[in-house]
């Protein structure tokens, strides 16, 4: 056994032991299982072309739609918004328990979530002046700084219903899924403008935040639970795509008439309804698998900066398209997703990725930690002090 081998283990036991034997560590592996798929879901879908001096977004389910099913793998957002509400619900109670106040509450977790936003904001401010200035294109800078910055508005409204959460712990997930069906029906049924569709913003990922509250509550502990979201959201998304005329894509594709994610339509909820299903489903495995030291450790690792990959990933595509443009126009990075062979290189291209967002996470972490290169004591992903409902860092 070699001394790197040593070391990675003597450092996962020393993880393992000091995690609480109290904490569900199967909600950590859903949290970091999501962040992966997101990631991966954005850098295998996401291209920027170049057409000489401009920059522009494509995606190769413009060119091959047939690729549809890559987008049910890894839009994995319903994911996050379980988590996020089993999470937010249960640290609520915990925090009425010892008497914490609301406002209190609130803003301990509002001031962890958004920390690490300052660190995005302000350098991609300075990018785009700074690309401005220079006489970059209006359209490459645009192209860009939305890509950048198009996780935030994940954050927005997650940080509304974390809000919300004190008159959402009672909440059926029913009666937003019935909003969500009767938005679509006068959108698409009626004719009704399309703005209304925003109002699913909010109403569509609070079924899964609202199915988070009811874990907390213990009323989706028996697998049939699972089994029943994972079969009636399969039925109805096929039901919807099939016959319904929705789009097969779980993810905006540029040029799309409709897209399900943008705002969110009746089929990306129901796919939600059955992804949460299967992870409610792998809870067992997961925990199993979580009592395994090295395994452990990744997934804790991977939460301890989640918000910095969430951030920052899109950051690291574009800094390794950016810098590999001298070199030319290359396959899989800068030309027309529009067959095979680009998907075939932009997968040689993923490890490219991989390396530039360490690159991310290693100097912007600590603004997760705290901001500012703070270092605030122990993860509470290892912190055995404090109760399970307080240590859990979210997203």
């Amino acid at each position: 056994m070699s001394r790197l081998t040593t070391a990675i283990r003597r450092t996962a036991a020393r993880v393992d032991a000091a995690t609480p034997l109290h904490r569900d560590r199967a909600v950590d592996a859903l949290r970091a299982l999501a962040i992966l798929g997101v990631v991966l879901g954005h850098w295998l879908v996401t291209a920027l072309v170049s057409d000489g001096r401009t920059l522009h977004t494509a995606s190769p389910l413009q060119h091959m739609p047939w690729l549809a099913p890559v987008s049910w793998a890894f839009q994995t957002l319903a994911v996050f918004f379980l988590v996020g509400g089993h999470v937010a619900t249960r640290g609520y109670a915990s925090a009425r328990t010892r008497g914490v106040p609301y406002h209190r509450w609130l803003r301990d977790r509002l001031t962890r979530l958004f920390k690490p936003v300052a660190a995005v904001l302000t350098l991609w401010t300075i990018v785009t002046a700074v690309l401005l200035l220079s006489g970059a294109e209006y359209a490459t800078v645009r192209a860009l700084a939305k890509l950048a910055l198009s996780p935030l508005w994940f954050l927005l409204v997650f940080a509304a219903l974390t809000a919300a959460t004190p008159l959402l712990t009672r909440l059926h997930p029913l009666w937003p899924l019935a909003v969500v069906l009767h938005v679509d029906l006068l959108r698409f049924g009626l004719g009704a403008p399309d703005g209304l569709g925003w109002l699913n913003l909010a109403a569509g990922w609070l079924v899964p935040y609202t199915l988070g509250a009811a874990w907390t509550r213990g009323e989706l502990e028996r697998r049939r639970s699972g089994r029943l979201l994972l079969v009636a959201g399969t039925a109805a998304t096929a039901a919807l795509v099939a016959f319904a005329g929705y789009p097969a894509s779980m993810v905006g594709v540029p040029g799309a008439e409709v897209s399900n994610l943008n705002p969110p339509t009746l089929a990306a909820v129901t796919f939600g309804l059955a992804q949460c299903g299967l992870a409610l489903l792998l809870r067992e495995r997961l925990r199993g698998a979580m009592r395994r030291p090295v395994a452990w450790a990744a997934v804790a690792l991977a939460n301890l900066c989640a918000m910095t990959v969430f951030l920052w990933h899109q950051t690291a595509l574009m800094a390794t398209t950016a810098t590999a443009l001298p070199a030319g126009r290359l396959p899989g990075l800068h030309t027309v997703p529009d067959g095979l062979g680009w998907v075939a290189a932009r997968l040689v291209w993923l490890p490219v990725f991989v390396l530039a967002l360490a690159v991310c996470v290693s100097a912007f972490r600590s603004w997760e930690r705290g901001g500012g290169g703070r270092r605030r004591g122990r993860s509470r992903v290892v912190r055995a002090h404090r109760p399970a409902t307080e240590d859990v860092r979210h997203v």
